[in-house]
């Protein structure tokens, strides 16, 4: 992915191919790499991917937020001369697209949540964090996966470090607390435009009744299962979340 990787001033982003934009969101402890399957497959069949980092860790404390991380988005796309685009985020990015959508709806001509946060997203428990703690940081890291094989030491070790520095760990749980704040329901009946749900059957962070909910909100909804899978669908079951978000972008005509 490397090949793809721009930096423009601010901004530090994937980009490839060519066609309507699909901007890929992350989530708080997402890597860009958590998308490969996805930056690659629609990047080479009709469609321009972008996937811009977050700036979580950067941005200062009183402004890291869902609110500021949307601004953020707003700049980036606006950057990019970008219009008539595709937002897909999972997990903090579902929540960002849908809090963009919110208050920028004029270019939006759809979103895709997968693992979205919005509504109730269980974080690390209710000890959550417990710093130093490695095997309690791995199990945790594992929880968020129905196989836990998906949670390799690369991905537990990211989490851990992120935990251990202090800095990070702060904005961490300012992100968190802003998440719960920003609730969105009220805003969801709103949100006029094509919206496709892919979840895990087995998403214990946003667990199935989440989705649903997000499902009944949002008025012109498409909700799709993916068994044996937890909170980052795109990760664990690549390939089937390909197969569904081209069947909804066909059938929205996107």
């Amino acid at each position: 992915m490397s090949d793809y990787y721009k930096k423009d001033g601010k901004f530090a982003y994937l980009e490839a191919g060519e066609g309507r934009s699909i901007v890929i969101l992350h989530g708080l402890m997402g890597n860009l790499s958590n998308f490969d399957a996805v930056f690659d497959y629609f990047s080479k069949n009709g469609y321009k991917v972008l996937m811009p980092e977050l700036p979580i860790y950067s941005m200062p404390l009183l402004k890291t937020n869902v609110k500021s991380l949307a601004k953020f988005l707003k700049e980036f796309t606006e950057y990019k001369g970008l219009e008539n685009y595709i937002l897909l985020g999972n997990s903090l990015g579902g929540h960002i697209a849908l809090y963009y959508t919110k208050h920028y709806p004029e270019n939006v001509a759809g979103i895709v949540l997968t693992g979205s946060s919005g509504l109730y997203e269980s974080a690390m428990g209710e000890s959550y964090p417990k710093r130093g703690d490695y095997e309690y940081i791995k199990k945790k890291a594992q929880d968020v996966f129905y196989d836990p094989e998906i949670a390799t030491k690369e991905v537990v070790d990211e989490v851990y470090n992120t935990l251990n520095d202090r800095s990070k760990l702060i904005r961490t749980l300012s992100i968190a607390k802003s998440a719960i704040r920003h609730n969105m329901a009220d805003d969801l009946p709103n949100m006029k435009m094509p919206a496709g749900l892919i979840w895990g059957k087995n998403d214990s962070v946003t667990p199935p009744d989440v989705a649903e909910e997000f499902n009944k909100l949002l008025p012109n909804s498409t909700l799709y299962w993916i068994d044996k899978c937890g909170h980052a669908a795109m990760m664990e079951h690549p390939e089937e979340f390909n197969v569904l978000l081209e069947e909804w972008l066909k059938q929205e005509n996107l």
